[in-house]
This record gives structure tokens, C-alpha cells and sequence, in this order.
């Protein structure tokens, strides 16, 4: 029986390699005359003198050629160049040698060193997980956040949304999540992050204790559109491989607005017209399939978490409005909060967590429900209670608010070094509110 299935295997080698060559360049795009293969199948590129291979992903066809695009820059690449088929998408090396180490796109080691051995191959483009599979998120995962813990609990599988402009705290926010987290391992991608930031997230925000634990994947904005979008695909195989051996996996992804503006830049150089603010369909294609491979299976889970970059702080632009409507919440943080110094600058009465209601007991609901009024109400009325017009005992639930807003933003602001346990977080939110539960 064995003999028969080697030979079945043998059968199965293919014997010889199919080659094309390059016809010409157009833009970001490699026009190749052959070699026979698919949409996502890698090529080789052999370049230069010394025979030099590049990989390239096939991403579409014109008339009888294919066309390519390259993981690195185009230079060096000309007409006639040979280009060979592996007639297989990319594939990375994963395994538990990798926690504590920063990757790029490709699963390489960013600091030029070699890969651990005992390593396996994985595909980076997966199925979601069946929705029939998928069991109902029943518990909470704490984040060490007493603000997202109490008042936005999230639940261990849920998928979120952290809405941003630029420069809003949304990163000193995640390095916070992944220090203080009791998930079992972080993967982190940095995608279309400026170059100077990467190391001074991984040192400063992170910190020793969070890569401990943690696979950091980082492709900078200068890279390719398509290095940008595999560094997407290639965390999220990473988080998948750990969750179907059982684990409980946080993900981080800084920011998918990225992943997005990448693939417009591909879908635009190989002829898709642009569609909803300049961006082609396969946006809105790609968005759902990166998205939804996040979250429980019948192994483990994957608690997501995804900061969209807001433009003008415009939380209905096209890319937030589809992530919105994918994830299972969305924390927004606003900047004039940042402005008044309040860490982290969540705007509790615009965020929402979906999950919430289904996994806390009742007093834990209510008592969230009960400080988000007050805070309604004191924000509603903060205009007449500052220039004075507002006369106290004139409204009961006015003067309760007014009474409560200091210990409100009190409890709100935690130091960027402070780790609050999620039951230190609930029972503060008790103590706020008087009860005894």
C-alpha cells in the first residue's frame, strides 16, 4: 500500500518547468508572453546578469499574455527576461519558533536573519472558516483597557474596527491591548506604516513584554501595492495557524484603509474603472474576504482588531462605511478629545460594541448603559452649564450628570503604562455608579 501511494506521488511530480518572457512593462505591470498559470500563481523573474530570480504574482490576463505583478521593484526587468511558472500562490513558513519575531510580507525575518527550522508551508490565501462551524462568541476576552473592557466589552472571536484620523492615539492604543491583553499570542500587521515608525512601535509602544508574545508583520509604504496587501493576507495565515491548534489569538492590523488603497492601485493598473471615490470593485471584493477569515472556528478564536484611517475624520467615507458594516463593532476615537488630553480619545457615545450584550451578566449591562446616559446628558448640556445659563436643580438628571462627569472622566483616562484587569475595570465601574453587584 505505501509503494502504491509513493508511486501515486511520483505519478504526480511534474517532470518538466514552464517558461514564458517578458514582453513589455506598463506602469506597475509586467506583460508576459506565457508561461501557462492562474490568477495568484508566483512566477520567477530571472533578471540581470547573474540570473537573478524575483517573484511576481500573476493578477490578470490581456488577449493571450499575462500579466504580473512584482513583490519588489521593477528595476533591472527587460524585455525577453524568462519567466518561470511554480503554478502554486504564495506560500510562507509558519510555526511557534516565529513568536517574537518581525516579519516581512513573505514571512521573512525583517532583520535579515534565517528563518527557525521545524517551520511549516501555508498558503496565505484561505477560505473563511463555514459559518455552520463557527461557534457563538459566549465569553469576553480582557484587553487591560478599563474603558473598552467595561464600558465595549469585547467578546473572544469578535471582530472590531478602531475609526481614526491621523495622529489620534490609535497606535499607542493597540501597543496597550497587546502589553495588557490575556489572549495567548498577538500577530501584529504594520501595513503602509512610515518607515521610522515600525521600530519605534515594536520599542516603544510594544515594548519587550509585548513581542515576547507576539508575530509582528510590517510592510512599510514604500513597498509594492501588492507586498502591501500579501503583509495583510500573510497576518491574518499567521493568526488562522495558531487558532486551528487551539489557541485564543489577538490580531492587530494598522490599518486596513491600506490594505484597501493598495488594492486600488492594483485593481487600477490592470484596468478596473474606478467606481465609488476612485475605488475599483475588487476593493469592496477584498475587503469581506480578509475580513471574515478572522474570528471563532471549531479550534480556537481570533479576536480582531482593525484601525480605518478616516479622512477629515469622516467616519461615512467609503472604506469605513463597508468595514463598519462587516465587523461586529467599531470604536471610534476623536480627535478633540486628544485635544483635551484624554488617553485613550474613544468617544464613548459614538462606539458601540455588538457582542456586548450577549456576554455580560445583567449588571454589568446596565450599569454600562447607565454612565453612557449620564455622559449623554452632560454632553448634551455642556454648552448652557459653561457660559451658565443652566441653573442647578433645575434638572434632576442634569444635576446627576454634573455631579458624576469628574468621576466619568476618571474613570475614561487610564496612563499608556497602567494594565487594569477586566474585573478591576467592572468593579470600578460599580464603584462609580454606587452599586454593590
Amino acid at each position: 500500500m505505501l509503494a502504491a501511494d509513493l508511486l501515486g506521488q511520483i505519478d504526480q511530480v511534474k517532470t518538466f518547468k514552464r517558461y514564458g518572457r517578458v514582453k513589455r512593462v506598463v506602469g506597475l505591470m509586467i506583460e508576459s508572453q506565457g508561461p501557462e498559470s492562474s490568477i495568484g500563481d508566483v512566477c520567477y523573474i530571472h533578471i540581470g546578469k547573474n540570473n537573478r530570480k524575483i517573484q511576481a504574482e500573476v493578477v490578470g490576463f490581456k488577449d493571450e499574455n499575462i500579466l504580473l505583478m512584482p513583490y519588489t521593484s521593477l528595476n533591472e526587468i527587460s524585455p525577453g527576461c524568462l519567466v518561470e511558472a511554480t503554478l502554486k500562490p504564495l506560500e510562507v513558513k509558519i510555526g511557534p519558533a516565529l513568536i517574537g519575531s518581525v516579519l516581512d510580507s513573505l514571512g521573512q525575518p525583517l532583520d535579515g536573519s534565517q528563518l527557525p527550522k521545524g517551520l511549516g508551508s501555508v498558503g496565505t490565501d484561505q477560505d473563511p472558516p463555514n459559518p455552520m462551524t463557527r461557534p457563538p462568541i459566549s465569553e469576553p476576552v480582557e484587553v487591560g483597557v478599563r474603558l473598552i473592557d467595561s464600558l465595549l466589552t469585547v467578546g473572544m472571536g469578535q471582530r472590531v474596527g478602531i475609526f481614526a484620523g491621523s495622529g489620534v492615539g490609535k497606535s499607542t492604543l493597540l501597543g496597550m491591548i497587546a502589553r495588557n491583553t490575556n489572549a495567548d499570542l498577538n500577530v501584529i500587521a504594520l501595513i503602509g506604516e512610515r518607515g521610522r515608525e515600525v521600530r519605534e512601535f515594536i520599542e516603544k509602544d510594544l515594548g519587550p513584554e509585548g513581542l515576547a508574545r507576539s508575530i509582528v508583520v510590517v510592510a512599510t509604504s514604500d513597498q509594492p501595492a501588492l507586498m502591501r496587501i500579501k503583509g495583510a493576507f500573510t497576518a491574518t495565515a499567521i493568526a488562522e495557524y495558531f487558532r486551528d491548534r487551539g489557541l485564543n489569538v489577538m490580531m492587530m492590523m494598522d490599518s486596513v484603509t491600506r490594505v484597501a488603497m493598495a488594492q486600488r492601485e492594483v485593481g487600477l493598473a490592470i484596468g478596473e474603472p474606478p467606481t465609488t471615490k476612485g475605488y475599483t470593485p475588487s476593493v469592496f471584493a477584498i475587503l469581506p474576504r480578509l475580513l471574515e477569515r478572522t474570528g471563532t472556528n471549531e479550534h480556537g478564536s481570533i479576536t480582531a482588531f482593525y484601525t480605518v484611517l478616516v479622512d477629515g475624520d469622516d467616519m461615512n467615507e467609503p472604506i469605513a462605511d463597508t468595514v463598519r458594516g462587516i465587523l461586529d463593532g467599531h470604536f471610534v476615537l476623536d480627535r478633540s478629545l486628544a485635544n483635551k488630553g484624554q488617553y485613550p480619545a474613544v468617544n464613548v457615545l459614538k462606539s458601540v460594541s455588538r457582542i456586548m450584550n450577549n456576554i455580560v451578566p445583567e449588571a454589568h449591562k446596565k450599569s454600562a448603559e447607565k454612565l453612557r446616559e449620564l455622559l449623554s446628558t452632560y454632553i448634551n448640556s455642556e454648552d448652557l452649564i459653561n457660559i451658565g445659563a443652566y441653573k442647578r436643580g433645575s434638572s434632576k438628571e442634569i444635576d446627576d450628570a454634573i455631579a458624576s462627569y469628574p468621576k466619568i472622566i476618571s474613570f475614561i483616562k487610564q496612563a499608556t503604562d497602567e494594565k487594569v484587569s477586566y474585573e478591576e475595570g467592572v468593579q470600578s465601574l460599580y464603584e462609580l455608579l454606587g452599586r454593590s453587584d
